[in-house]
């Protein structure tokens, strides 16, 4: 029988190792192996074959797709989403014959980010609030907030919006084509308008 329990789905085929914190609502399907020790939030969505390591933290809301992986030192914030196969390291120079406990890097996602299937994040990187990582990409270095990037090695391709649209800059600012956030660009690094998140939408910001 599937545990049920605090609106916890836990499937017949998976393994859950106690003590481990598990929040209301969350779902864990086939397969999948959470090991003693892991943090996990409220209303998480767990794919087929999901491992969740001992020191791995899940924040809430966060949604991972079949065959993937979380190690110890990986945290992942609120709302993220990882896609299928895709894959988080966490030792930076790993040797089967040599133990390497002192090269564990923190890897830190944060909240909204989307990492697209297959792709890669080396250890010790951190990911921005709602960056869009594409299908494939080879993440070797820190990927600032908002940020479309993709490829081998991930570039930066681009801006998307909360909603996960890509935005067009013009005049170092953008206003979301679907959910109409308005955005400025500042040295590099989007930012939201947050006084113009308060105007009625549609109108347009002074």
């Amino acid at each position: 029988m599937a545990k049920i329990g605090n609106n916890i789905y836990i499937h017949p085929t998976a393994t859950v190792e106690e003590p481990c914190e598990i929040g209301k609502g969350t779902k864990i399907w086939h397969y999948s192996h959470i090991m003693k020790g892991a943090k996990i939030g409220k209303n998480c969505q767990f794919g087929q074959n999901v491992f969740i390591d001992s020191m791995a933290e899940i924040g809430n809301g966060v949604k991972i797709q079949n065959n993937v992986s979380v190690y110890n030192c990986v945290k992942l914030e609120d709302d993220v989403f990882c896609g299928p196969s895709m894959v988080f390291t966490n030792v930076i120079n790993p040797r089967s014959h040599i133990p390497r406990k002192n090269e564990f890097k923190e890897t830190l996602v944060k909240k909204g980010a989307t990492l697209g299937a297959n792709s890669t994040i080396l250890c010790g990187i951190t990911i921005g609030e709602y960056a869009f990582i594409g299908a494939g990409a080879v993440v070797t270095k820190d990927v600032p907030p908002y940020a479309l990037v993709y490829g081998n090695p991930a570039r930066l391709k681009g801006w998307v919006c909360e909603c996960g649209v890509k935005l067009q800059i013009k005049d170092k600012s953008a206003t979301c084509n679907a959910c109409r956030k308005k955005y400025f660009n500042d040295k590099s690094k989007l930012v939201m308008n947050k006084r113009c998140q308060l105007m009625i939408p549609f109108k347009r910001c002074q």
